[in-house]
C-alpha cells in the first residue's frame, strides 16, 4: 500500500460568502496540488470539500496521513458521524446535521476507498509548511467577486 501525506484546508471570505478549498498531496517524490471553490458557501463546507476532493484524487487504496486544521471535520468523521447516522442524520439535540450532503459523501469515500486513514489535527496559520501550502491553495480557489 502506497503511503500518501495529505494536507487540506478551506477558506471563506465572509461566512457565508465566496469560499475555496485546497489540497496538497505528497507520495514519495510525487506532489500534487488541487483547489477549487464556490461563490456562496461556508468555511465548514470548504473544509469538508477539501477532504472529499483529496480522497477522490486517490486512484487506489492508500495508507493516508491526513493533516487538517478543522476539528469540525476531524471530530465529525472520527467521532460524531456514528451517532448522526444512528439517529437518521440528526444531532443529539434532534436537529438536522448541517452539511449532511457532504458528510454522507465523505462517509461513503472513507467506507469504500479501502484507505487506512490517520486523521491528524494541525494548528492552522502556525507555520506548518504543508498546512500553509493547503491554505494558499484554498485561497487561490476562492472565486473572485463579480
Amino acid at each position: 500500500m502506497n503511503h500518501v501525506t495529505i494536507y487540506t484546508d478551506g477558506a471563506c471570505k465572509g461566512n457565508p460568502g465566496p469560499g475555496g478549498w485546497g489540497v496538497y498531496l505528497q507520495s514519495e517524490a510525487h506532489e500534487k496540488e488541487l483547489f477549487g471553490g464556490e461563490r456562496d458557501t461556508t468555511n465548514n463546507r470548504m473544509e469538508l470539500m477539501a477532504v472529499i476532493q483529496a480522497l477522490t484524487a486517490l486512484k487506489r487504496p492508500c495508507e493516508v496521513t491526513l493533516f487538517l486544521d478543522s476539528e469540525y471535520v476531524r471530530k465529525g468523521i472520527t467521532e460524531w458521524i456514528k451517532g448522526w447516522k444512528a439517529k437518521g442524520w440528526k444531532t443529539a439535540a434532534k436537529q438536522p446535521v448541517k452539511n449532511a450532503d457532504l458528510w454522507m459523501q465523505l462517509d461513503a469515500l472513507v467506507a469504500s476507498g479501502g484507505h487506512r486513514i490517520e486523521w491528524r489535527w494541525v494548528k492552522g496559520h502556525a507555520g506548518d509548511p504543508g498546512n500553509e501550502r493547503a491554505d494558499a491553495l484554498a485561497n487561490k480557489g476562492v472565486p473572485s467577486g463579480r
